[in-house]
């Protein structure tokens, strides 16, 4: 008998995925760096050495072994993608408190790796958008537009010591994201075309976050191209996420923003490669990764248009984390020789 037929002989482990999913982060993250200086390096060292202690010693209160569950990388993925969704000139202590929460809440409290029914990093970052909105909504101009030049190592002095800054030295940096300068200044009935001559937009979407943006889909067909995710859960998102946009930006142009505007700025690419496509939080079929990421884009655009908030990836997620099981129950294929 041939031993060669089709098995899977060589399974890639845990381990191994998870680096490739932070392999793939880094082209998003250099650019990140290029357009906006080293904070977000910053956020990225203090959340990794904040998870390994962290579970650390939450394996060692579970008295479970440390190593193989550290080495895994799946803490480190939480970790980066908290890192990357918060603004890159926030105070030290958010990233500390917003990993703590991740690892806590999003993943041991549930037993570990396998068993979380919520995305980590996104319940790290909701928690801390509902409690700290004024940092969380306030991120870093690109260095290029800002009116007094700031080295990059006076950016690790501000994260680190942003309690000794002037309001007036913070406001200068920062602005309000796209998504949130648009909402609020429909509300005070300006058009569109005037709100985007600002100059925190750029061609497809923020100043600089449309080159971010980039360079993590570049990642994401990395990973497509490595069979880390599938095809369906980010196509099924965007082109949601696209068409509901679209449809509203034909009824009204002057309030609407394009929906390449929707797929180019906020979270969009992020949470379509790599927030959505957690392979323990989602659904496993592949119907059920469909339906899911057209829930999830719907959601996206709802919050964001309607809601209180400026973007909904956390909250369109982790709302819809809660129906996987269902998902996965409705959508099962069809067993080989039954009806």
């Amino acid at each position: 008998m041939d031993n060669r037929s089709p098995y899977i002989a060589d399974a890639p482990s845990v381990s191994v995925i998870m680096f490739k999913v932070l392999l793939a982060l880094i082209p998003g993250i250099a650019l990140y760096v290029y357009v906006f200086g080293l904070g977000v390096i910053v956020n990225i060292i203090l959340a990794s050495i904040t998870v390994v202690l962290a579970e650390s010693t939450i394996l060692a209160i579970r008295k479970l072994p440390i190593k193989p569950f550290i080495l895994d990388g799946s803490g480190l993925v939480a970790a980066w993608l908290l890192a990357v969704s918060i603004p890159s000139i926030a105070p030290w202590w958010i990233i500390v408190i917003g990993t703590l929460l991740c690892i806590t809440f999003g993943k041991h409290i549930y037993g570990g790796l396998g068993y979380n029914l919520f995305n980590p990093a996104m319940v790290g970052y909701a928690i801390l958008l509902i409690s700290f909105p004024s940092i969380m909504t306030h991120w870093q101009i690109p260095i290029n537009l800002m009116e007094n030049h700031i080295e990059w190592l006076d950016q690790i002095k501000i994260v680190m010591n942003s309690h000794l800054l002037s309001k007036e030295t913070i406001d200068a940096m920062s602005s309000a994201t796209p998504l949130d300068y648009i909402k609020t200044q429909l509300t005070l009935n300006q058009p569109l075309n005037i709100i985007q001559q600002n100059k925190i937009f750029g061609f497809l979407g923020g100043k600089g976050l449309d080159l971010v943006n980039l360079g993590y889909l570049v990642g994401g067909l990395y990973m497509l191209k490595e069979k880390i995710i599938s095809w369906h859960l980010p196509v099924a998102f965007l082109a949601s996420l696209f068409f509901i946009a679209l449809i509203f930006y034909s009824i009204a142009p002057d309030t609407y923003a394009s929906p390449l505007f929707h797929i180019m700025s906020g979270g969009s690419i992020l949470c379509a490669f790599f927030i959505i496509t957690d392979p323990v939080s989602g659904p496993t079929t592949p119907k059920g990764k469909i339906y899911f990421g057209i829930a999830i884009g719907l959601l996206v655009f709802i919050i964001r248009i309607f809601g209180g908030y400026p973007e909904g990836v956390a909250f369109a997620v982790l709302l819809m984390n809660i129906f996987v099981p269902l998902i996965d129950s409705l959508t099962q294929p069809r067993i080989f020789g039954h009806k």
